[in-house]
């Protein structure tokens, strides 16, 4: 690609710096950065303005691959499982069985289409199958709109689990195709194989991570990041080799590590946060980059008809049939699920294994599936916001503040680090602390009151929309939220 290691780092920097000066636009416009960084990698490739040739689909799978990991294990421990546990029986069926009713639906149509044998469309559909709603919380974000009821917390989960299922699906149809796959009834015995050693692989290996941190008291802060990071890829790895799925392993890992407290939580969180937006960028370019625009022209027509087949068909059935069991979701809630199934790099990504497989028609199928994906982002995407407030099923978004402290914890201690919200029937609402009663084991430590931070006292007085910092034992802290009312704030 260049001739020297320090022209292939500037152009790497100016592309990383050239992503971070452009998410501004996605804040202030709507755009989902997903789009901007696709776009980024196009225009520096080869047809574009930067010229840089680059056609190497497994260098491109394995930067994907290792970004995939990491974003899950992050998305998982960012995740606030008591938020999730509620939904948790729609969001596992809607990344499993919503995820196989898409495949299936898409890949009739394509193979129809394409003319292609009805494998090789299934395969189409199955890489396109997964969604990704970080593109949609950063376009509610930018847009300062909420939602109502649990629709949060079940598209948060939902698109955390539902890459290893498109994974699994994708590698079973290609080896069907290859004629290694063996029968059906043994894809069946696999994906539960798969499954059932990934889900234990990510809940030892969270369980385990969490008790080390806890347990090694390491004499840098800083270690903290590389133990993390380093227990993500190594939890991926076991359990990829051992026959699990790998992606489904890292999630679980994330999301049972966050259901602990252990020491540097928040500033651990944050550094997965950081990694992960830098691997999405990373991810993003690579694919980016890989793409030619000029393959893409051929197959604009039928890609757009496979795009709204799936918009406007295919994943809404999926969504309607899997959660025809629950009553929790109206009509509304569902109609807006479906339409923020947006493709990300997952897609992308999954497209490079045909290619280097060396499938029939390998070619064609990235192209498709590039051209799908553009196409939901810019329209689903876009339309995220109108279409909430359509359904009514937006909310203004409450600011959280940036609080001026922060507790690392120590395994000495038995108290809790928490955030608690005074909601208007709050029976402190309008009462000094003295007057609340609080038990000894528990401390309010700051109480912010919209951009203000107040240092408390006895004498200060509650008022409904408060949030409190306390530290405090958890069966003092359970006992206070049930006499007042107040309510914790998910991480």
């Amino acid at each position: 690609m260049f001739a020297s290691l320090e022209q292939s780092l500037i152009a790497l920097s100016v592309l990383l710096l050239v992503s971070v000066v452009l998410s501004k636009v996605s804040d202030r416009f709507g755009i989902p950065s997903l789009l901007l960084f696709l776009g980024i990698g196009m225009l520096a490739g080869s047809e574009g303005i930067g010229g840089i040739y680059f056609d190497d689909p497994a260098l491109a799978q394995m930067v994907g691959i290792i970004s995939l990991a990491l974003l899950l294990f992050a998305g998982g421990l960012g995740t606030s499982w008591r938020t999730v546990r509620p939904v948790l029986p729609q969001g596992m069926a809607l990344a499993t069985i919503g995820v196989a009713i898409t495949a299936l639906i898409v890949g009739l149509l394509a193979a129809h289409l394409f003319g292609l044998p009805l494998l090789s469309g299934l395969l189409i559909g199955a890489i396109i199958s997964s969604t990704d709603a970080a593109a949609v919380f950063t376009i509610l974000r930018s847009k300062g709109v909420s939602l109502k009821g649990s629709l949060r917390p079940l598209l948060e989960l939902e698109s955390g689990s539902n890459d290893p299922m498109a994974v699994f699906l994708t590698i079973a149809l290609l080896g069907l195709l290859a004629g290694t796959g063996g029968s059906w009834a043994s894809v069946a015995l696999a994906f539960l194989q798969q499954m059932a050693i990934g889900a234990v692989a990510g809940i030892l290996g969270g369980e385990g991570l969490a008790h080390a941190i806890n347990r090694l008291r390491l004499s840098y802060d800083g270690l903290y990041s590389v133990l993390t990071l380093a227990g993500a890829l190594l939890i991926y790895g076991l359990a990829t080799w051992t026959g699990g799925n790998g992606f489904l392993a890292a999630y679980v890992a994330g999301l049972v590590l966050g259901r602990h407290d252990f020491l540097h939580k928040r500033s651990l969180v944050r550094f997965h946060d950081g990694l992960a937006w830098l691997m999405q960028i990373m991810m993003f370019l690579t694919l980016g980059l890989l793409v030619f625009p000029s393959r893409l022209i051929p197959e604009a027509g039928h890609a757009a008809l496979i795009a709204l087949w799936l918009m406007f068909v295919a994943r809404p059935i999926a969504v309607f049939v899997t959660l025809l069991p629950t009553r929790q979701l109206g009509w509304r809630d569902k109609l807006f699920v479906s339409w923020v199934g947006l493709r990300g790099a997952a897609p992308i990504l999954l497209a490079t294994f045909p290619l280097i497989a060396g499938a029939p028609g390998a070619d064609l199928i990235f192209n498709v599936v590039f051209f799908v994906v553009l196409a939901s982002v810019l329209l689903q995407g876009t339309l995220i916001p109108p279409v909430a407030r359509l359904l009514h099923v937006d909310k203004p978004m409450v600011p959280r503040p940036a609080y001026p402290l922060e507790y690392t914890g120590s395994t000495r201690m038995e108290s809790i680090f928490r955030e608690l919200q005074v909601p208007p029937r709050s029976t402190a609402d309008g009462k000094a602390i003295v007057e609340l009663g609080l038990p000894p084991e528990l401390l309010v430590l700051l109480i912010a009151r919209g951009d203000e931070f107040l240092i408390p006292s006895g004498g200060s007085i509650i008022q409904a929309g408060d949030r409190l910092l306390v530290l405090s034992e958890g069966e003092a802290l359970a006992q206070t939220m049930s006499r007042t009312g107040l309510l914790e704030v998910g991480e």
